[in-house]
């Protein structure tokens, strides 16, 4: 009953918050400092990064992108363009160094009888006609042939793109630089203030799948041959969000199957396994919902508590069930096993319990709130643990009945290491100390990596 309430209670009020700024206190100094600036100067959050073949291409797919995302104020509070847009078209050139500005003068002034002639009819007529008028002034000596080397092979490579059937694009910026323009000038960006759901895993996922879904629309690949990627802290937190998703199913599996395998290796019945792994999915469940009702919901940290409780809140039950196994073979009877398998092992699971527990409320007076949260709840659920292992592994014990032990209990095979370890104990412990003490001057050459960067699966 106390799982199947537990559980019901877990399933209905389960929640995790995945906004990062929660994990800090609000009350500490710098914390309240850098929400207000966040409040003052809003960060953007995503990035939508536009290539395209050639700079105009890609200042036509931003424009058509960012155009597309402001019509959708129930996704994104602002967009904008912090390289390209209308300011840009008006006052481009006032951005550029002189020699760049007098460069792209020249440019313009060396294919005006080019450009003049495009301008009057835009066609593939229009080209030819450039061509003839580039002609005319080479053989008028107005201009020289090699000036012209590099507007017609510009041309000519988007005509044999055209005859190929391929995506073809001329860049008008490249014929003015007179060099092929460099990978900055064909990409801009389009900054992005997404509404977040920190009630979802992934909390900026539906805003990046309609940027996407805005790209596809506008077609922006087929016409333009612009593509779009995301960059950001939303987008890599959301990339880092997917891996736990993506790998929760597997990791649970995994990490049951590990569990089972050691209740197997420890206690060698099906019975007793059966009833430490009820005592174990009982103490989860309430732990769960003590967790639910003290935080209300968990975080990206405290929703660790499961991997902990699992990992150190079996061991209980295996403790008691490998004295109650010693004391089966010695004395027979089931009842008197599990009466003096609580009196020898009761007090020092309790005392383990207590230190473990006390290890986590150490986590409490922190302001990493994040870690506050995990040490409470965890630490909570290995005195729910200890309980659990005292009470309804007795009470499983008795309803299964396993059948006795014929054998001592333990591996044979380690006898002599056990032996060794008895008869040179003071020598093993001196070794330990020894080795401890050589290895701690190397604490002083640990380094921490604050990259959130590195996070990220290679």
């Amino acid at each position: 009953m106390l799982m199947l309430g537990t559980a019901a209670f877990d399933v209905a009020r389960f929640s995790i918050n995945t906004d990062v700024e929660s994990l800090i206190s609000q009350n500490v100094p710098w914390h309240e400092r850098q929400v207000e600036l966040n409040q003052s100067f809003p960060q953007q959050g995503i990035s939508a990064v536009v290539e395209a073949p050639t700079t105009e291409n890609a200042e036509m797919a931003t424009n058509q992108l960012a155009e597309a995302l402001s019509k959708n104020p129930n996704l994104f509070r602002s967009v904008g363009q912090p390289d390209s847009g209308a300011f840009f078209e008006r006052n481009g050139l006032l951005f550029g160094s002189t020699s760049d500005v007098k460069k792209s003068a020249d440019g313009l002034t060396h294919a005006r009888p080019i450009l003049s002639t495009l301008a009057g009819d835009p066609s593939l007529r229009g080209i030819m006609k450039a061509l003839a008028v580039a002609a005319q002034t080479v053989q008028a000596g107005q201009i020289k042939l090699e000036q012209l080397a590099w507007p017609l092979s510009l041309a000519g490579r988007t005509l044999d793109d055209v005859l190929s059937s391929k995506p073809a694009s001329f860049s008008w910026q490249e014929l003015l630089e007179g060099h092929a323009l460099q990978a900055h000038q064909l990409r801009h960006f389009v900054e992005v203030a997404p509404k977040l759901d920190f009630t979802a895993l992934q909390p900026g996922h539906a805003a990046g799948q309609a940027i996407h879904n805005a790209s596809a629309d506008l077609q922006l690949k087929e016409k333009l041959g612009a593509t779009v990627s995301l960059t950001g802290q939303v987008p890599m937190n959301d990339d880092q969000f997917s891996v736990i998703r993506n790998s929760a199913l597997r990791d649970t599996l995994t990490a049951l199957l590990g569990v089972l395998i050691v209740l197997w290796l420890a206690l060698r019945s099906m019975r007793i396994i059966v009833a430490v792994f009820f005592s174990l999915m009982v103490g989860l469940a309430a732990t769960a919902a003590l967790g639910l009702a003290m935080v209300g919901s968990f975080n990206l940290i405290s929703i660790a508590f499961f991997v902990l409780f699992v990992g150190l809140g079996v061991d209980f039950g295996i403790q008691f069930s490998v004295r109650y196994r010693s004391e089966r073979h010695e004395l027979g009877e089931l009842p008197i096993a599990l009466r003096c398998a609580a009196q020898k092992a009761g007090k020092p699971l309790a005392l383990a319990a207590a230190a473990t527990a006390v290890g986590f409320f150490a986590f409490l007076p922190t302001s990493y709130r994040g870690l506050s949260e995990l040490g409470l709840i965890a630490g909570c659920g290995m005195l729910i643990a200890f309980i659990c292992s005292i009470t309804l592994v007795p009470a499983m014990l008795m309803v299964l009945n396993p059948p006795g032990e014929a054998a001592a209990v333990g591996f044979k095979r380690l006898a002599p290491l056990d032996d060794f370890l008895q008869r040179h104990r003071i020598a093993v412990i001196a070794g330990t100390v020894l080795v401890v003490l050589a290895g701690a001057p190397l604490l002083w050459h640990l380094s921490f990596d604050f990259n959130p960067v590195d996070l990220q699966n290679p």
